[in-house]
């Protein structure tokens, strides 16, 4: 077998290599065609011109739109976020209970969660309070955003905590079953400290995807960056380089999150190296048996 062979698939031999470089070549080219016939068609409009983008170096523009628009979809998805990481814990670790009417119950709702669009649970919801009269008329849209992307990606959630816990090794349950640890210790101290770190990247990834979401809230009103973005495209009939603008800044957003999500697994990872689990070895056998004096024992 030679060295460039793999045990995943055949290597390509040398006629296969020049018509997957021909096939490379004439992508590239048919992708530059239709981005440069859609440059064209937005030129010939006069979409690239100066004058177009000389709104952006207006700071009374940023306050009237963007800045506003960016404050709505920030907020929006904070909240969400922080909202459906605690359902999703919860209802994560309820579809591992013992108890099976508490797994049924937490399963449906997470199914029934994760089948409806998020779209069509913002308008029902907004719909809803206004016609009950929830919440006060200016937050109307932003409680409707807010509890359909929590409810969405919460369920989500649930399932990336039920399925980390369950890659952790059995072996970790039973060790600490046998020195008398309760199903909430063993959760609490054990299994989900691990699984959090390993599920960093997915609850990131579903995080991005609250953020993004964010954006459906033009449907019913709600005052963040898109909807901004298209009335500032309206008002000064650049709605190209506006939502050019605005794309860059949901990039610099979730740059921003993923930036921050790699920083914090790779702390969470180093401070597992630096041997605080041993601390909470210690803080788990004075859990499982508290009249043990572990300086004694050592």
């Amino acid at each position: 077998m030679s060295s460039d062979a793999s045990v995943l698939y055949d290597a390509p031999g040398p006629k296969a290599r020049v018509r997957h470089n021909i096939y490379s070549v004439v992508v590239a080219i048919a992708i530059a065609a239709v981005l440069w016939f859609v440059y064209r068609g937005f030129a010939d409009k006069g979409q690239f011109t100066a004058e177009k983008w000389k709104p952006f170096l207006d700071g009374e523009v940023w306050q009237t739109y963007l800045l506003p628009g960016l404050r709505g979809t920030i907020v929006a998805a904070v909240l969400s976020i922080v909202f459906a990481l605690v359902i999703g814990m919860v209802f994560g670790v309820a579809r591992l209970s013992d108890h099976r009417s508490v797994r049924v119950v937490a399963g449906v709702l997470v199914e029934f969660a994760r089948a409806i669009p998020v779209l069509v649970m913002m308008i029902f919801l907004f719909a809803f309070f206004a016609q009950k009269q929830v919440f006060p008329s200016d937050q109307l849209a932003l409680a409707a955003v807010v509890i359909a992307l929590t409810v969405y990606n919460g369920s989500v959630i649930a399932e990336i905590v039920r399925s980390g816990i369950r890659s952790l090794p059995k072996g970790q349950s039973e060790a600490a079953t046998a020195l008398g640890l309760r199903k909430g210790q063993l959760m609490r101290i054990i299994l989900l400290p691990q699984a959090i770190t390993a599920m960093l990247p997915a609850i990131v990834s579903q995080m991005v995807v609250a953020l993004k979401d964010s954006a459906l809230g033009y449907q019913i009103t709600y005052q963040e960056i898109v909807r901004q973005g298209q009335q500032l495209g309206a008002a000064q009939q650049n709605t190209v380089p506006s939502l050019i603008v605005i794309a860059i800044i949901m990039i610099a957003l979730n740059w921003a999150l993923s930036v921050f999500a790699t920083w914090l697994e790779r702390r969470l990872r180093s401070s597992r190296r630096r041997g605080r689990t041993v601390v909470a070895a210690d803080s788990v056998l004075t859990d499982a048996a508290p009249g043990l004096d572990l300086a004694a024992a050592k």
